[in-house]
This record gives structure tokens, C-alpha cells and sequence, in this order.
């Protein structure tokens, strides 16, 4: 066998082991048993352990709500500057659950992206610095809602300044997006993508539900997801509309009575595997 034709052999050899792996990994997400509990008629918390998904040890966990039955389940709460727990914003609106929301300030605490609640601005977008002002990948996608309506919108990249222009009282962007329109978003090459680490997200599916969404990660009892499998493992549950929200250390998903402290993943910031690691942050979803 010449080298051209081993070539296209190893290729296609390849092409076949990695689409099986995908099938299978499709299989376990699609096909799981999860733990379930309903917090309240059209909300359901979901758990579920994973000896080998994407050939690693996964802990998820998420909120799905039913919005044919709840048409407004959410509200935002966040800070101009300084921080807070994910839990004390919940705790403090008497919120049936919570997730972390966007990205913020890590010195002075504020979002550094856009935040409007209640038609209030609470934070802008922070735009890099040079000849024409330009937007993180971090920040290419919005979670916008009203009373009557949630969704989940792409940026334009031609407009530096597009969230400012979303028409809803009730705005958090984030990023990057994980789905539009059931397709995978593309995605960049590079480490904050690419590299496995704790991660939420919030998406929208086909069958009209909204999913609050935490990974688990930097354990060996979960090692957490690149934004790659983060997206597949959304489609695998039906996901139509999806964007990433601050993960890492920031990672929490908090359900009112449940545990010590409402906290049913497990964050990292003390680095053991356990409830008690949640790193305070700027802005948070709130389930009502």
C-alpha cells in the first residue's frame, strides 16, 4: 500500500471512531436515566452522574422548565460593582432556584457585559480597546424576556453596540453561543473553548422548555466539558437556542431547601468535591 492510499485508510479509520463516539455519547445523554424531582407543576430538577461520557467522569446538573405551563419563570438580579453569592441573591428574592449568570469583574465586581433588569441598566458591555472598539467572543449572545416571551438572541458582529438596541426590559448577554436555531454555533479555537472546566448555561428546545445547566469540573469525579461537548450534550436534549454563562469557579446551580445550603452541584473555589465551594459573583438567573 502506497503512503497517499494508508493515508486516506488512517483518515477514514479515524472519521469512523470518532463518529461512533459521538453516536454513543449521543446515546447516553439522550437515553439517561436522570434523578428527578419537581420543585413546583412545570419545574423539574435534573441530575445525573456519567461514568464515561466524552470517555471522562460528568456531573450534571439542571433546572427544566415547561414554558407552556410557566410563561415567566425568571428574573435577573445583579450589582454595579462588588459581589455576591449566587445563593444570597436567590435567598434574597425568596427564588425557587438560581444559576450564576454573566461575566463580571473580578477586582471591583460588576458585569462586564450587559445587564438590564427591569428596563434599569445595571452594566454595559465592556468593548476591547483600539481604532474600532470590538466585542469579546464572550459576549455574542443575550438572554433577553418580557412577560410574555424568553429568548435567547445572536449578536451582530458588524455592530459593536447591538445589545444596547434589544427592545426587552430584561437583558443579560453572555457567551459565546452554543446553539442558534438547533444549529452548533461556531466556536474559536482557543484555550477558554477548548480545554475542559466547569460550565453553565442556559438554553431553549425544540419542545418549548427553557434548561438551566451546570458541568461539574477540575475533579476526578467530574472533569468538566469544552464548550464543544457542552454544545452537544444541549443539542442531545433537544436545545434550540443555547448560550454559555460564566463557568469555571463560578459554576453554581442552587435549588431552594436542597442540601446545607441550596447548593446542588459542586463548585470548585475550595477545591474539594463537596457543596461548599461557591465563589461570589456579579448577577445571577433567578427561578421564581
Amino acid at each position: 500500500m502506497n503512503g497517499f492510499a494508508y493515508a486516506i485508510v488512517l483518515l477514514s479509520t479515524c472519521i469512523f471512531q470518532f463518529s461512533f463516539a459521538q453516536e454513543s455519547d449521543s446515546l447516553l445523554v439522550s437515553n439517561k436515566q436522570w434523578k428527578e424531582k419537581q420543585l413546583k407543576p412545570g419545574i423539574v430538577w435534573k441530575q445525573g452522574h456519567f461514568d464515561n461520557l466524552f470517555k471522562a467522569e460528568q456531573e450534571i446538573n439542571f433546572i427544566e422548565i415547561d414554558l407552556k405551563k410557566i410563561k415567566q419563570p425568571i428574573r435577573l438580579a445583579g450589582l454595579q460593582t462588588g459581589f455576591k453569592n449566587t445563593t444570597t441573591f436567590a435567598s434574597e428574592a425568596n427564588a425557587l432556584a438560581a444559576i450564576n449568570g454573566a461575566f463580571f469583574n473580578t477586582k471591583t465586581g460588576g458585569g462586564t457585559t450587559l445587564v438590564r433588569i427591569n428596563k434599569q441598566l445595571i452594566n454595559e458591555t465592556v468593548l476591547k480597546e483600539g481604532k474600532s472598539p470590538k466585542r469579546s467572543f464572550r459576549s455574542n449572545g443575550a438572554l433577553a424576556f418580557d412577560t410574555k416571551k424568553i429568548v435567547i438572541i445572536k449578536g451582530d458582529d458588524r455592530d459593536s453596540t447591538w445589545d444596547k438596541k434589544i427592545k426587552m426590559p430584561n437583558v443579560m448577554t453572555c457567551g459565546p453561543l452554543l446553539l442558534h436555531q438547533t444549529h452548533r454555533a461556531d466556536l474559536d479555537s482557543n484555550a477558554f473553548n477548548n480545554n475542559r472546566h466547569p460550565r453553565s448555561a442556559i438554553a431553549l428546545t425544540t419542545d418549548h422548555k427553557l434548561i438551566l445547566i451546570t458541568v461539574d469540573g477540575r475533579n476526578a469525579q467530574a472533569y468538566g466539558m469544552s464548550l464543544i461537548e457542552l454544545s452537544n450534550v444541549l443539542k442531545w436534549l433537544k436545545g434550540k437556542d443555547a448560550l454559555n454563562l460564566d463557568g469555571g469557579g463560578s459554576t453554581t446551580l442552587y435549588i431552594k431547601d436542597e442540601s446545607k445550603n441550596g447548593v446542588v452541584n459542586y463548585p470548585t473555589d475550595n477545591k474539594l468535591f463537596d457543596h461548599e465551594g461557591e465563589r461570589a459573583v456579579a448577577n445571577a438567573i433567578l427561578v421564581l
